[in-house]
């Protein structure tokens, strides 16, 4: 009997396991305990290493779940990021679960690239002594939807591995297919090392996380843990106040909720995840363009209801594009996809949302009924964390730029900055949960230097760094790059950042206001100026962090860096690569990037 089904299995997270999928899974933990090899006296020998590949900190919380869920059931267990994993390490492990998300289009994430690097060279050794599992975090709204986990899972393959278990490729909603593929990869290797399965087995798909072992990881024991995803806190705005100019090119908004008796405890560092409403008015257009009148229901509950609250009516979704090409063959739509050009499409939808598409298709455009399915669920939207508990342990701070865009004939509004900005009403609530990210903090060192680079709203958690060593009274030195594109309309948080200069918690600020002179000037045109001193940081054991747009600037900051390195060393372009790899893996080079 084959136990496993084929490779690279995707688990639809919107719909329920069918009664086929739940008999196969059942079907599949019996059959492996049954044949389940036994260690002498049935003392547990095997060890689980769980390798994680995070870029906001959900792979790593898995990770921890996973070793929680391997130790309930007398294994041995311990999660490392991949990067500080060698070959030579790899392949003197004998259990390895492989979690990794995938960041960008198609990229490893920030703790995951060295490592992907070191298992491609020809050199790499040979993996046969392992057995291995892989599970995959990914949005389908991406082309290379959970790449990184399918290129690991691939590549294990190839150097001989053995694969124990299907990979999983998880959607946005990753929660009860990462709870199902844990709970039978844990059984499995429980069985094979003579460990009786305990109660963890049965998961529900209904699965809340803890479901992967019942013991509970770092996050899931934070006080306040109740309120996640499927349990948001409705917390009260208590402030919305305009950071930017009001004659600046952006409008870019500081916000403060209030945890109230929550108990949520945060750290600087972390994201606050905002649930969203859609603008009511976009609801009654789009209900307009597919001939509804508004007093249609979805599953009992008002169709307005279901756009306003759980639709993502704004960003069209891959089946809907298709749908619409297939519907409209001589559409504008149609002929840019027929093109097979990516890039082309990506150009060609930006700025474009779903009534757009709609009135591309002109008659042959779906009813409600036919377009329904093809909206994708609506996410929250996460935002890095603009304060310090230390400081502020009853409320969070975000600071956030409202996107709007447009001419008089049609406006675009972001779902979550707009519904901020405009529509919760003063002292309002706001359903809200934290993403943790243990990746993203101060130096565990408070005499440790620490380097910000932060322009526009990538300042956020560095204010919060700021505030945090103020507080705890670290003494290291810290340094800031901040800018954007006007010094007098667009430089948010001056008071408080002269302040903390005179304070002397900030040592240096270096600006960069792109367009006050005729050739721009961004930070790492600032970091590049200041080569020595940087430099000197770093030798010093600083800690360098990057914040904000992972397209442009994250890269030409990192080129930078590069060349301030290879500049001060002399040493090549490889010994700067090297020097830059070490401090990734002392997680002295962190980025939160988006």
């Amino acid at each position: 009997m084959s136990l496993l089904p084929p490779t690279g299995s995707l688990i639809p997270v919107d719909a329920p396991f069918s009664q086929a999928q739940e008999s196969w899974l059942a079907g599949f933990i019996a059959g492996i305990a049954a044949a389940g090899k036994r260690a002498s006296g049935g003392a547990p020998t095997t060890t689980i290493d769980v390798l994680f590949g995070t870029q906001t900190g959900n792979a790593e919380f898995l990770a921890d779940e996973l070793v929680a869920g391997a130790k309930a059931r007398g294994l041995g267990g311990r999660a490392t990021a991949l990067d500080a994993v060698t070959p030579e390490q790899l392949a003197g492990m004998s259990h390895v679960l492989v979690v990794t998300s995938t960041y960008g289009e198609g990229e490893m994430p920030d703790n995951a690239g060295l490592f992907w690097d070191a298992i491609q060279a020809s050199t790499v050794p040979r993996l046969e002594g392992l057995q291995y599992a892989v599970l995959g975090l990914g949005d389908t709204s991406y082309d290379e939807f959970c790449q990184a986990g399918k290129l690991l899972d691939t590549r294990f393959e190839q150097l001989g591995a053995t694969r124990i278990h299907d990979r999983v490729d998880c959607d946005v909603d990753y929660e009860d297919p990462a709870a199902l593929w844990t709970a039978a990869v844990l059984d499995r290797l429980a069985a094979e090392a003579g460990v009786q399965p305990g109660a963890t087995t049965a998961v529900a798909a209904t699965g809340a996380t803890t479901a992967a072992g019942g013991a509970g990881a770092s996050r899931a024991s934070r006080p306040g843990a109740q309120w996640n995803k499927r349990n948001p806190y409705p917390s009260t705005l208590v402030e919305n106040r305009l950071l930017s100019s009001p004659r600046s090119a952006k409008e870019i908004r500081h916000y403060e909720f209030d945890l109230g008796d929550s108990g949520i405890e945060y750290s600087a560092g972390d994201a606050l995840a905002v649930v969203p409403v859609n603008d009511e008015v976009f609801v009654g257009e789009l209900l307009e363009q597919v001939g509804a009148n508004g007093s249609e229901t979805l599953d009992g509950r008002p169709v307005t209801e279901v756009l306003r609250t759980d639709r993502e009516i704004r960003t069209p979704s891959k089946d809907l594009i298709a749908d619409l090409v297939q519907r409209a063959p001589s559409s504008e739509l149609a002929a840019v996809v027929s093109h097979g050009d990516k890039h082309e499409l990506d150009r060609w939808l930006w700025g474009r949302d779903v009534l757009d598409l709609l009135r591309d298709a002109g008659p042959a455009a779906p009813g409600l009924d036919e377009l329904l399915p093809n909206l994708r669920p609506l996410q929250a939207r996460q935002y890095s964390i603009s304060s310090s508990p230390l400081a502020h342990p009853d409320r969070i701070h975000l600071t956030i730029a409202s996107v709007r865009y447009g001419d008089p004939h049609r406006m675009y509004a972001g779902v979550a900055s707009t519904f901020l900005a405009d529509r919760v009403a003063p002292d309002g609530t706001v359903d809200v949960y934290l993403q943790p990210n243990a990746s993203f903090g101060v130096p565990a060192d408070p005499s440790a230097p620490m380097i910000m680079v932060g322009p526009g709203t990538g300042i956020a958690p560095f204010r919060g760094f700021l505030h945090e060593r103020a507080v705890s009274g670290a003494t290291g030195r810290n340094w800031l790059f901040f800018g954007d594109q006007h010094r007098d309309t667009d430089f948010v948080y001056e008071d408080e950042l002269t302040e903390l200069q005179e304070q002397g918690v900030l040592d240096r600020l270096d600006l960069a206001f792109s367009r006050d002179q005729a050739e721009k000037v961004y930070v790492q045109t600032r970091m590049l100026e200041h080569a020595p001193e940087l430099y000197s940081w770093l030798e010093d054991g600083g800690h360098l962090y990057v914040c904000g747009d992972a397209s442009r600037m994250a890269k030409d900051v990192e080129q930078a860096l590069l060349a301030v390195i290879g500049s001060q060393r002399g040493k090549g372009e490889d010994d700067a690569q090297a020097y830059l790899a070490d401090m990734r893996r002392g997680k002295r080079y962190v980025r939160d990037v988006y």
